[in-house]
């Protein structure tokens, strides 16, 4: 077993270290040639001074800006919010354009997964019937669909807070305890009903509900959806014209099955949904004819994703998912990064990797643009790190930015895409959408992700409807203490066991067993179905 470190450096440039283990006031470190004598108590995660930094030092970390000190911190001192204040260099364009070398991908370059194969070409992990209303108003009657669906097409069984509450009732009441009641054989086996709700499609403003017809339709073309069920009321904001203008303007080829219903030109809610019943029940059955075929890596869509991050996110969890990302680029996949209030600071290099010039500023223009609605509400990109995040050692947003960037590896961006819009073009892609857990994670599977991988430090139980959500930890405390929401451990790399090539390979040998539905993720069985669409105003 290799030797646990103390402190790390991430960048050669960098002068703060990140601690490893928790650290005693008054303990010396050799470190990188020099000695650390540490100033006060610290905890593991957080970041120590390599050099004395007088008030308006600037602080460097992943080889850029992520902070100033606005109070003394000696060296082997503790940097915290009481001595360091938010800061990041400002960008005006690019400067360069940074080279890529594509890593060695020869041992997966004939690997296969097992997905659902679409008529325009994109393919699917999984294989869904999704019902959503185009407004709150058919909220309960998606809620309705969703009862008598999943009891008497799903048949789910019973949970262990079910079971553990028959049996103090048949205790109280005499019964014979706690015993599973039988439960049917699902009637499709290569098929799920999944159901949305939200509380958009009128009120607001009208862009709101455009943006919302956007990421339906994202939805519905989702290559892991095999059709949908849409229920309208008939008066509101989002028209059924909009959302189908919105489906044509992804694909306007696209013969997937989509069943759409309006109540009030039907008449009775009986009248509605007995139709839907019948209706959605014969799309079903054709649907679940559709099998699982042998598809190469390049069918991938991954979105790379961060919530509840901690000090280690950056230096374990994210970039081993940088690694993959690189891998899958050089496969001919598709990956996204999004979270741009959690790009702020790491500008610079993004513009620089942009292929075409005119992505690169597009980048900046909703980067300036989304700062701009969070000053004039009264907020800032600073106020981004959350208690969390501060208590486990991300005290900036240009800190936790730095960090979260390291999802996107150093493949060249082929694309910039602001939200709503559906991405088909192969490549690292960048996605403007909030730092909010789900909210970015319902974008990025509104923009064509198949997958999400999403990192934790702290643990959060984010799902997706129709997309596998594989939850990373950054440390084996969080792994062991929530192990029923957490898929993949990358706390090895912390403790020196693995290194970040070694973990990224067995991270794509899961995702290729969850794309074949071989692995089904915690998400999925706990049924964690999370959708908010983003109204574009605040939200970080």
């Amino acid at each position: 077993m290799a030797t646990q470190k103390k402190l790390i450096k991430v960048h050669p440039t960098d002068n703060v270290a990140v601690a490893l283990v928790d650290l005693t006031a008054g303990e010396v470190i050799d470190f990188e040639g020099q000695s650390i004598t540490v100033e006060s108590d610290v905890k593991m995660k957080h970041k120590i001074a390599m050099v004395p930094f007088n008030v308006g030092d600037r602080i460097i970390m992943y080889g850029v800006l992520v902070g100033k000190a606005s109070a003394r911190i000696e060296k082997g001192g503790l940097l915290s919010t009481a001595n360091v204040k938010h800061e990041s260099d400002k960008v005006t364009g690019k400067t360069e354009t940074i080279g890529w070398t594509a890593p060695n991908v020869d041992k997966w370059k004939d690997r296969t997964w097992q997905g659902y194969h679409r008529e325009d070409g994109q393919v699917g992990t999984e294989n869904v019937w999704l019902f959503f209303p185009l407004v709150f108003c058919e909220n309960r009657n998606i809620e309705i669909l969703k009862d008598i669906f999943e009891k008497e097409l799903m048949k789910p069984k019973e949970n262990d807070y079910q079971l553990l509450l028959r049996s103090l009732v048949k205790s109280e009441t005499g019964g014979a305890g706690n015993q599973e009641a039988s439960n049917d054989a699902n009637l499709f086996n290569n098929i799920e009903v999944k159901f949305i709700t939200h509380q958009g499609g009128c009120g607001g403003i009208r862009q709101d509900s455009h943006s919302l017809a956007k990421l339906l339709a994202g939805y519905v073309n989702n290559p892991n959806v095999a059709g949908a069920t849409v229920l309208s009321l008939g008066c509101q904001n989002l028209q059924i014209s909009i959302f189908k203008e919105a489906l044509d303007a992804i694909n306007p080829n696209s013969k997937k099955p989509v069943l759409i219903y309006d109540q009030q030109s039907i008449g009775t809610i009986e009248a509605m949904l007995s139709s839907v019943v019948k209706d959605t029940f014969e799309a079903i059955k054709k649907a679940n004819e559709i099998k699982r075929e042998p598809a190469p890596l390049s069918k991938l869509r991954i979105g790379l994703e961060c919530g509840g991050s901690d000090g280690f996110s950056g230096i374990s969890a994210n970039p081993t998912l940088g690694v993959l990302s690189d891998h899958l680029v050089a496969l001919g996949g598709t990956t996204i990064l999004s979270e741009f209030p959690e790009l702020c600071g790491v500008e610079q290099e993004l513009v620089n990797r942009c292929i075409d010039d005119k992505d690169g500023k597009r980048f900046l223009d909703l980067m300036q643009w989304y700062e701009k609605t969070v000053v004039d509400a009264g907020s800032g990109f600073d106020m981004n790190p959350s208690p969390g995040n501060i208590k486990d050692g991300l005290i900036t947003d240009a800190m936790k930015s730095a960090g979260a960037a390291k999802k996107g590896g150093t493949s060249p961006i082929t694309g910039v895409y602001d939200y709503g819009e559906y991405i088909n073009e192969p490549g690292f892609t960048l996605l403007c959408t909030p730092g909010n857990d789900v909210e970015c994670t319902t974008a990025m599977v509104g923009s064509g992700a198949n997958m999400v991988l999403f990192t934790t430090g702290l643990g959060t139980p984010t799902g997706n409807p129709i997309a596998p959500v594989v939850k990373i930890s950054s440390n084996t405390q969080l792994a062991n203490k929530m192990s029923d929401i957490i898929d993949i451990d990358t706390g090895g790399i912390i403790t020196g066991e693995k290194s970040i090539d070694e973990m990224a390979d067995e991270m794509l040998e899961f995702i290729i067993n969850v794309a074949s539905g071989n692995i089904k993720t915690k998400a999925a069985v706990l049924n964690q179905n999370d959708f908010i669409p983003w109204k574009r105003g605040v939200s970080l």
